[in-house]
C-alpha cells in the first residue's frame, strides 16, 4: 500500500523538515506532495536533497484550503497511491498515529477519517485558552449547521480514500480558499454518502514559528459556514 501525503505549508521552515523525517522513519512506500506558499525560498532551497517528494512553490499565498486541493490534484496523477493523508506542517500532529488509524480506516471501509481533538481519549497540549475556546465554539456552530457525524470539523489531519479525494477536487473550493475548505469537504462528502468517521488524537500546540490564523481568516470561516449551510439546503431542495 502506497500512501500520499499532502502537506500545505506557509513559513514553516523550522518545522517541515522535522515532519518529513518523521514520515520517512515510519513509512517506506510513500509520496509527499508539498505545496509551499511561504514568503521566502528557504524550503525550496533545501528540499532538493530529499527523495519521494514532489514540491510546488506557489507565487502567492492563496489559502490553506486551496493548497490542499492543489496537492490532491497532483497526487491523484499518481495511479499507485492508495490512501491520501492531509497534515499541517506545524508539528501539531505526529504521523506515528497513522499506523493504527490506517488499520481502522481500512477495517471500517471509510472514505474519510478525521483525527479529532474532541473525542474521549484525545489530548490537547499547550494550546492557548483563547484558541481552544474559539475552536470549540466554531465546531459547535459547524455541527449545528452541517450535521455531519464527527466531533471536529476544523482539524486538518485526515485520511482520504482515492474515491473521496477525486470527488473533493471536483466539487470543493467553491466557498473559500482558507480553513473553511475543511468544513466544506466534510459537508460535500457527507451529502454524497461517503463513509466518514473520526478517531481520537493528540494535538500539540506549536513550539516554533507562528500561526497564520488571524481575525480575517476567522471571519471568513464563520461566513463560509453559513454559505455551506445555505448551499447544501438549496441543492437538497432542487
Amino acid at each position: 500500500m502506497k500512501i500520499g501525503f499532502v502537506l500545505p505549508t506557509y513559513n514553516e521552515f523550522e518545522n517541515i523538515f522535522i515532519l518529513i523525517k518523521q514520515i520517512k522513519k515510519i513509512f517506506n512506500n510513500h509520496l509527499i506532495v508539498i505545496i509551499d506558499d511561504s514568503s521566502t525560498n528557504e524550503i525550496k532551497n533545501k528540499i532538493i536533497r530529499y527523495k519521494k517528494i514532489k514540491y510546488f512553490k506557489r507565487k502567492v499565498k492563496s489559502g490553506r484550503g486551496s493548497a490542499v486541493l492543489f496537492g490532491m490534484k497532483k497526487i491523484l496523477k499518481e495511479s499507485d497511491i492508495d490512501l491520501i493523508v492531509e497534515m499541517d506542517t506545524d508539528l501539531s500532529s505526529h504521523p506515528r498515529e497513522l499506523t493504527k488509524n490506517i488499520k481502522f480506516f481500512k477495517k471500517k471501509k471509510l472514505d474519510l477519517l478525521v483525527m479529532s481533538r474532541y473525542l474521549k481519549g484525545s489530548k490537547i497540549i499547550n494550546w492557548p485558552l483563547k484558541r481552544r475556546v474559539f475552536s470549540i465554539l466554531s465546531n459547535k456552530l459547524a455541527k449545528f449547521l452541517l450535521r455531519v457525524k464527527v466531533s471536529d470539523y476544523t482539524m486538518g489531519y485526515r485520511i482520504y480514500s482515492r474515491e473521496a479525494t477525486n470527488h473533493v477536487v471536483k466539487n470543493c473550493g467553491k466557498i473559500g480558499d482558507g480553513f473553511i475548505v475543511l468544513s466544506e469537504i466534510l459537508s460535500e462528502l457527507n451529502s454524497n454518502n461517503f463513509k466518514i468517521a473520526d478517531i481520537k488524537t493528540v494535538f500539540i500546540n506549536r513550539d516554533k514559528g507562528s500561526s497564520s490564523v488571524n481575525i480575517k481568516l476567522i471571519y471568513e470561516s464563520l461566513i463560509g459556514l453559513f454559505k455551506i449551510y445555505f448551499n447544501s439546503h438549496k441543492n437538497y431542495n432542487k
